[in-house]
């Protein structure tokens, strides 16, 4: 079997970005965003200082979440190894992008869809090797076959001694890095200035291109204000106040970390966004209602009677609204019905999909049983409910097995995010449940009030869990 992979020598790597452009040549990618770049830190103090180069691209990973996490298989592996993308399939959920601990895929604002280095994938079909390998004009890129012992890759890798980035995500890397640097490898050893050739798409690119306009001025340049504050101050005060702001200056350099990036590929910004942070809300809404009162009715402290239509109506109605926020998430919402056409069973967007149609059809009869009342229909509305109440419990946790598949986000990390979510979910039902009995039962509006207010609360919590992982650096 062949199984390609890379090795990016950094002891020739000179930053000169052929390899970048020869790249965006052969697969006409567009401006902003990249299938390869070269990532430049800096450490020391000048007149002692130095800059390091490192190429950065996809991985090609032995066990790519990537891969699982894609409901549609537009991403899949080779039998040579290469991880590779098809157009054709993909429907821009971005669900990859959080999955790869590398960031190394973006959206194409040509064509809505994914893409990321696929080895040129044709070149090698064709005996050719990538077109960055190609152009380097210190061969410091090298290609080959890993299960290959003779191979100048095999050779090479095992005369040295090599990194991987984050090899601590299980991904089982295919692209090895010979003297290469800890602060090189890891996102969080380096800190990014507030200036920088970034900085013009620091609110993302590639899914966010169509707004590049809007949102030129959002980069955060907070410090670099405060700088040009304190050295228009310290050019004005007396020498005791200099000294003083010499001093906070000194202090603001030593908290900042020892390397910089002096540049890097810019920030693709949040990728899911209120219409996923609101999405979670309203299918808790959906599931949380339904499944509390089903659960104290079949308990016997529930009266359903004037209920069961408010119930399923709400659940119903807000089963749509989310159905309406997914395929406004997607970046081809005209494909939106291959999660369930062209399915990959590992990926709980495609598990997800299924499950909501199937509580979908719970709440539907339900609806109908209850508007027509037809002999024995409550009976029948709790054999229902004990399918129900599962299924209702399902869509309101799936979401967070999802964020567990997301293996580039600290979502993955939180082994009690199922947990909270179906707490979360029992919570949101249990406040629209009491908004439900306050306002057509009680006529009480202490419940309406509280019910009202946690509703916000959890809201806001929602906004927050979605987004804030989002912002951590990758590269």
């Amino acid at each position: 079997m062949v199984n390609f992979g890379f090795a990016i020598d950094n002891r020739k790597c000179i930053g000169c970005h052929a390899c970048t452009v020869a790249c965006k040549s052969e697969h006409d990618v567009p401006v902003g965003v990249n299938r390869t770049h070269v990532k430049y830190i800096e450490t020391g103090t000048y007149p002692d200082s130095t800059r390091e180069f490192s190429v950065h691209r996809c991985n090609h990973c032995e066990d790519s979440p990537c891969t699982t996490i894609c409901p549609t298989t537009a991403l899949f592996t080779r039998s040579d190894g290469i991880v590779d993308f098809d157009d054709d399939r993909c429907i821009g959920c971005k669900s990859c992008m959080q999955a790869c601990p590398y960031d190394a895929l973006y959206i194409n604002p040509n064509t809505g869809t994914a893409a990321k280095c696929n080895y040129c994938a044709h070149r090698i079909e064709n005996s050719y090797e990538p077109a960055c390998v190609i152009v380097c004009p210190v061969e410091a890129i090298v290609s080959g076959d890993l299960d290959d012992p003779d191979s100048n890759l095999s050779q090479l890798i095992a005369e040295n001694e090599t990194k991987v980035r984050k090899p601590e995500s299980g991904t089982v890397p295919n692209v090895f890095y010979l003297d290469t640097s800890d602060a090189m490898l890891d996102p969080l050893a380096t800190s990014k200035p507030a200036q920088g050739m970034w900085n013009e798409q620091a609110a993302g690119v590639g899914h966010y291109a169509k707004y590049a306009q809007e949102r030129m001025g959002a980069a955060d340049e907070h410090s670099m204000i405060v700088q040009l504050a304190l050295d228009l101050k310290a050019k004005e005060a007396n020498p005791r106040d200099q000294a003083i702001i010499r001093d906070v200056a000194a202090k603001l350099a030593d908290t900042s970390p020892e390397a910089k990036r002096a540049y890097d590929a810019p920030s693709k910004g949040v990728l899911w966004g209120w219409e996923v942070s609101a999405y979670i809300w309203t299918k808790g809404i959906a599931a949380g209602t339904y499944m509390v009162a089903m659960v104290l009715w079949l308990s016997g402290s529930l009266d359903m009677t004037e209920l069961w239509l408010p119930v399923t109506g709400v659940g119903l109605g807000f089963l749509a609204i989310t159905g309406v926020l997914l395929i406004m998430d997607l970046d081809r919402p005209e494909r939106f019905l291959y999660v369930m056409l062209r399915p990959n069973w590992n990926s709980w967007l495609v598990k997800g999909a299924y499950i909501l149609s199937a509580y979908g059809g719970v709440l539907f009869l339900s609806a109908v049983l209850a508007f027509f009342k037809p002999t024995d229909y409550e009976l029948y509305l709790e054999y229902i409910a004990y399918a129900g109440i599962p299924l209702a419990a399902l869509t309101g946790v799936y979401t967070a097995w999802l964020l567990q598949q997301a293996k580039g986000r600290s979502w993955s990390k939180d082994n009690l995010l199922p947990a909270k979510f179906l707490v979360e979910t029992a919570a949101i039902g249990g406040a629209t449940l009491a908004v439900l009995h306050g306002v057509l039962i009680s006529g009480g509006m202490v419940p309406v009030l509280v019910g009202a207010v946690a509703l916000l609360v959890i809201l806001r919590h929602g906004h927050h869990v979605i987004e804030k992982p989002q912002l951590e650096p990758l590269l």
